[in-house]
């Protein structure tokens, strides 16, 4: 299992004034709490330990969607330029899929798997799932309970952000790229109501920006 890059409990983040902020958020938010450079740097650090350690197999990228796209886009990009610079290269498949599991800030206990009849055409290979958050770990455990029906060779899975929470199952992904607090964020395609998935970087929301999102 990959380290983490820990951010600590009394982390305050960045100044919006630092950073490019669409205007129409800027009310919306209280800090960037993890800039998109710094982001970048550590999904190349993770293209590098995935390739390292599954650069043998063939390897099945599965996006989960929505809030994972933009995370599952750029770590490919490094996992590709891997591939044309290396001695060692891996064939690349993607699929997606797609889990509800949100309903404003608060995880719900249920947890509804769209597209998961297409998860046949995964027995016998190597499977990366690539995800944005693990919050509780419920959600993550429910797909590898799925797909473990479906017999795939091997699962492994990559999440950007593991959050710590008394609420956590106890489940760790086999990479892992932030380790943060138990704060709800935005940003870098992780939505809130829909919102907020244009954002550069992972920002902290404000109450104002919760109250005017809510559904």
């Amino acid at each position: 299992m990959s380290s983490s890059l820990e951010i600590p409990d009394d982390e305050k983040g960045y100044d919006l004034d630092l950073f490019c902020i669409p205007k129409h958020y800027e009310n919306d938010l209280e800090r960037v709490f993890i800039p998109h450079g710094l982001i970048m740097d550590r999904t190349e650090r993770l293209a590098r330990d995935i390739m390292r350690d599954l650069g043998e197999h063939h390897i099945v990228a599965l996006c989960v969607l929505k809030g994972g796209y933009k995370f599952f886009a750029d770590l490919l990009d490094y996992i590709k330029t891997l591939n044309r610079n290396s001695d060692k290269s891996v064939p690349l498949t993607v699929d997606f899929i797609r889990l509800k599991s949100y309903s404003n800030d608060e995880c719900t206990n249920s947890v509804k798997v769209i597209g998961g009849d297409e998860l046949s055409a995964l027995s016998g290979k190597n499977v990366l799932i690539v995800e944005d958050i693990v919050e509780t770990g419920k959600t993550m455990q429910t797909l590898l309970s799925i797909l473990n029906g479906y017999n795939p060779k091997m699962v492994k899975v990559v999440s950007l952000l593991v959050k710590r929470t008394p609420r956590s199952s106890g489940y760790r992904p086999d990479y892992i790229g932030f380790e943060i607090p138990d704060k709800f964020v935005v940003g870098y395609a992780l939505d809130y109501n829909e919102y907020f998935r244009d954002l550069s970087h992972i920002c902290v929301m404000s109450e104002q920006g919760k109250q005017k999102y809510k559904v």
